[in-house]
């Protein structure tokens, strides 16, 4: 039942956020501090772990793939479409469930235990749209820019394990990226990526918007909203892989 009851509220916030909104000026404004603060400020964690985790998967695949036969392209090949189809949009979305997840109900979160919430509703402001609906907004507009960087990047870093490691050539690596490659997998990993970021504002924003105590209880909601996310993104990851990959 109390599932039941949380399903029922998330839906009505998000019936409240994405009506009434506030002034164009003032939701502009917003949009791009949440551009930055969100999306922006990202970008460094993504290129960090992108390029580790591509020199990861080029050289794992380099020492798990030792038969004769298969040529050594195939290594590059293999990391291209991991990255493509999984790492970029998936695993990042992991990553981005810790660090934007839990900023966002930690934010909200002190807003309500400090009555800000409470001043605004009190001033005619529909404070759930003013607060949220920019967040989800910006969040969903920059997520695809995150997710383009970290295929470069992540291919990119096999290629550098490639030219300081020697697990293979240079230029097979390059042969096996340019091979068979299929432009919807971008496509699929964007799409997957709007998902994801989607679920993580709104239900981050959803456990903030909600807490009730003291900085104790925003902790608690900032955790609740991470792993929550978590789980809906490895959730609808199997389900957009159905529908969209079928």
């Amino acid at each position: 039942m109390n599932v039941f009851f949380h399903v029922g509220r998330y839906v009505a916030f998000l019936v409240k956020v994405f009506s009434r909104p506030e002034k164009h000026t003032i939701w502009i404004r917003q949009f791009f501090k949440e551009v930055q603060k969100l999306g922006l400020s990202s970008t460094g964690i993504i290129i960090l772990v992108s390029l580790f985790i591509g020199a990861a998967i080029t050289i794992q695949m380099a020492y798990n793939i030792t038969s004769p036969l298969v040529p050594d392209y195939v290594i590059s090949l293999t990391t291209r479409d991991t990255m493509l189809l999984e790492f970029s949009s998936t695993i990042i979305s992991l990553v981005l469930a810790g660090k934007v997840g839990s900023n966002v109900a930690s934010e909200i979160g002190s807003m309500r235990v400090n009555e800000q919430i409470d001043a605004l509703e009190i001033m005619g402001i529909n404070s759930s749209s003013f607060l949220v609906l920019p967040k989800i907004l910006a969040f969903v507009f920059f997520i695809p820019f995150l997710v383009i960087i970290s295929m470069f990047v992540g291919i990119g870093g096999g290629w550098l394990s490639t030219v300081f490691m020697n697990v293979i050539t240079p230029q097979d690596y390059i042969e096996g990226i340019q091979l068979a490659f299929i432009p919807y997998y971008v496509t699929y990993s964007i799409i997957k990526s709007l998902v994801f970021a989607f679920l993580i504002v709104t239900i981050s924003a959803y456990q903030g918007y909600y807490v009730s105590g003291g900085a104790l209880e925003v902790g608690k909601a900032s955790t609740k909203a991470v792993v929550y996310s978590i789980v809906m993104v490895l959730l609808f990851d199997l389900i957009l892989t159905k529908l969209l990959l079928s």
